[in-house]
């Protein structure tokens, strides 16, 4: 009876501690289950922040060389150039400020010379011309000799002379010919021409004496302000048009006769607080810029515009009254600019 008791104990402890092993096994598995494991845990875990720090810097580094590209960008855009460099690229230079928009009419024409400074050569008295000093193209002074003529009459010979000074634009006399009542010289005053321009009827009402007009040249590239002198009261029937006369100083002879021309006559004119020449607008990456110029060079400045006249255009925004620009040849910059831009890429 005892032995069977004691087997019974034995039994029921056997089961117990069976049970608390498969009880507390569920536990253990949450654990890494090693030294080892729980250590690597660790080591990972006192990683993370370095990570992060080290990812911090790259970041850092990323901006600082931005940074650094930036400024090598900003410092390339300014287009230093010697004085030599500025006078042979034929760049000018112009200060930003004030000016006057002016409403136009466009229309075309034709150099002709001044007929008031026009005049025809004869001899005094009719004779036999011995001799002839001057030929077509050449220049003459008042009283300078043309040619010499004697007497039928008196037999004396004597000078004709030019009555103003200008070019001989005809020559109708030869050695040994009788001078009779013969037109021998034509010499022109060419330091004034006219610029005849023709207006069609439903311009003409605003085209007046006295009106301001600027002439240009598309062959020469040149341009030159005159005023309406007369305006034609009948018209012609070969083209329907009237014509507009403008008188043009013409000291250097640049505007030679028998020259189609451009020409807009001022209608009115508007005042504006800051404009430049609308040769100074270029663009650049899609923006529209003018070339200022400072102590470092030209620098390419955003600008937004206005109102223009085709030559001069108002300044919204970007630039300063009395500020220096670039005007004509303001594309050289642009292409120095461009090869500037390409040197840096490699």
């Amino acid at each position: 009876m005892i032995s069977t008791d004691v087997e019974r104990n034995r039994m029921t402890r056997m089961a117990a501690a069976i049970v608390s092993t498969l009880l507390l096994w569920p536990l253990a598995g949450c654990s890494s289950g090693t030294p080892d494991a729980d250590a690597a845990a660790g080591k990972n875990s006192a990683a993370q922040p370095k990570g992060d720090a080290h990812a911090e810097g790259e970041r850092h580094d990323e901006e600082e060389r931005h940074a650094e590209e930036g400024e090598h960008t900003e410092e390339a855009q300014s287009i230093a150039l010697t004085e030599e460099q500025i006078e042979r690229g034929g760049i000018e230079v112009a200060q930003a400020g004030a000016a006057q928009l002016k409403e136009h009419l466009s229309l075309y024409g034709v150099i002709a010379p001044n007929a008031e400074r026009v005049l025809d050569v004869t001899a005094r008295f009719p004779g036999a011309i011995r001799s002839v000093r001057k030929r077509v193209g050449d220049s003459v002074r008042r009283g300078e000799t043309l040619a010499t003529v004697e007497s039928n009459e008196s037999l004396q010979t004597y000078a004709v002379v030019s009555p103003i000074d200008g070019v001989v634009t005809a020559r109708n006399a030869n050695e040994g010919e009788q001078s009779a009542e013969k037109v021998l010289f034509t010499v022109a005053d060419l330091s004034t021409v006219w610029v005849e321009l023709s207006v069609f009827p439903r311009d003409l009402a605003k085209v007046k004496v006295g009106q301001t007009v600027r002439v240009r040249s598309a062959d020469t590239g040149l341009s030159a302000e005159g005023k309406v002198v007369y305006v034609a009261p009948f018209g012609s029937s070969s083209n329907q048009t009237l014509v507009a006369r403008v008188q043009l100083a013409n000291r250097d002879q640049k505007w030679p006769p028998g020259l189609y021309v451009g020409a807009d006559v001022v209608l009115s004119s508007a005042e504006v607080p800051l404009a430049v020449q609308s040769a100074a607008l270029q663009t650049v990456e899609g923006k529209t810029v003018v070339f200022v110029r400072d102590e470092h060079g030209f620098e390419p400045r955003a600008v937004r515009g206005g109102r223009t006249d085709g030559e001069i255009v108002e300044i919204i925004e970007g630039l300063s009254v009395g500020e220096s620009y670039a005007t004509r040849n303001s594309f050289t910059l642009k292409s120095e600019m461009g090869k500037g831009e390409a040197d840096h890429g490699h």
